[in-house]
């Protein structure tokens, strides 16, 4: 039987979830191997270099930069507060005199005697690292992190924006083909997780935003309303970092389309319990997709390997297609011929039949479709 290998979107129904938590820089590591963690048990800090502030004494006090020394009110190492006294010179019978305060907190890094510069380092910044999901933890990286086992029900999204999230799932449309309009969002919502079917609108979205919803996971959003939540073009740039208070995942495509049966099924089940969201998206090299990961119980049996590469689509495979004219389209591999097939754009590529399944406003339908248009859809 013909394989192709081809990305992957997982949606699994019980797995054994593994994720790293690195620190920027060297730091501690907080727990141990074997440790049982919640998702906002601390794993490991560190603290980043504080920003720099350059004094440029010499023009400040209008002298040489040789002349610096003899005003100096501090040396290096000495910690100061904003509004403390750097240097002074000795004016005119002691008046007239022109001096240097700190303009922060910080510590004298270093003074030049050759360009009469002064360095403040501000205070250092402490970064913590969570766990981020409940489990426990596998592997100590020395001074770096850790890596953290779960056994989890564990969904990808096709795009996403803003970073990690938690709380509770509350599913609030009847089937995946309903969407979240902005009557359904409530104060309630605030700290949870909501889970719609085939769209949310702009409205509906900035209201979840404002009463600071924990994340939206819904099967389409309109591209085009993306400038307006995050006020510029995104392009083609990896998502993660935006400040925004709810994370938005989308499991299907831009547009309305409803959200595949499996994976709106696996999150009705999980309704009300609690669950880990990340928004991060890259979709150039080094695929990084969104994701929802939900806890399970502790039983360790039947897992699959959320990290396992998956084998390449068949015959039989599920499928999502992934360029237009049928962006998100869902359907069956019906066979992968062998020889080269000529498109209208005159290049030879592999291709596919698939059967697309039907859904409310598009009839079911086979297409012939290059092979690096398709992702798998991986369900268990």
């Amino acid at each position: 039987m013909a394989h192709s290998y081809t990305p992957g979107l997982k949606v699994l129904k019980k797995t054994l979830f593994k994720k790293e938590r690195i620190l920027p820089l060297k730091g501690k590591v907080l727990v141990k191997k074997g440790d049982k963690v919640t998702p906002d048990t601390i794993v490991a800090s560190t603290n980043l270099p504080g920003n720099v502030q350059m004094l440029k004494v010499n023009n400040l006090l209008n002298i040489e930069p040789q002349d610096v020394k003899n005003c100096l009110k501090v040396k290096e190492g000495d910690v100061v507060k904003k509004g403390d006294l750097v240097a002074e010179t000795a004016g005119i019978f002691g008046m007239f005199k022109s001096s240097v305060e700190s303009p922060v907190d910080g510590t004298i890094e270093s003074i030049s005697d050759t360009t009469g510069r002064v360095v403040v380092r501000e205070a250092p910044v402490p970064v913590e690292i969570d766990a981020y999901v409940q489990g426990q933890i596998e592997e100590i990286i020395s001074e770096e992190g850790i890596v953290l086992t779960s056994n989890a029900a564990f969904i990808q999204g096709i795009f996403g924006i803003a970073g990690e999230k938690r709380g509770k799932i509350k599913i609030l449309v009847s089937n995946p083909e309903d969407e979240i309009t902005e009557e359904m969002i409530s104060a309630d919502l605030k700290g949870k997780i909501v889970v719609g079917g085939s769209f949310i609108s702009l409205a509906a979205y900035k209201k979840a935003i404002n009463l600071k919803v924990a994340g939206v996971v819904v099967g389409g959003f309109n591209y085009f309303d993306l400038k307006a939540v995050l006020g510029y073009n995104l392009g083609v740039a990896i998502t993660g970092t935006e400040d925004l208070a709810t994370a938005l995942i989308v499991t299907e495509g831009y547009g309305s389309i409803p959200m595949s049966n499996a994976t709106f099924s696996l999150l009705q089940t999980y309704d009300g319990q609690e669950a880990s969201v990340n928004g991060a998206t890259q979709i150039r090299a080094g695929v990084i997709r969104p994701e929802i990961v939900i806890p399970l119980s502790e039983d360790s049996s039947n897992l699959s390997d959320v990290n396992k590469e998956p084998e390449g689509i068949k015959e039989g495979s599920l499928v999502r297609v992934i360029r237009a004219p049928y962006f998100g389209r869902l359907g069956t591999v019906s066979s992968l011929p062998s020889e080269l097939h000529k498109m209208e754009s005159e290049t030879m590529v592999r291709v596919a039949n698939i059967l697309l399944k039907k859904t409310k406003d598009l009839k079911e339908e086979e297409i012939l479709i290059p092979r690096a248009n398709l992702e798998m859809v991986e369900l268990e």
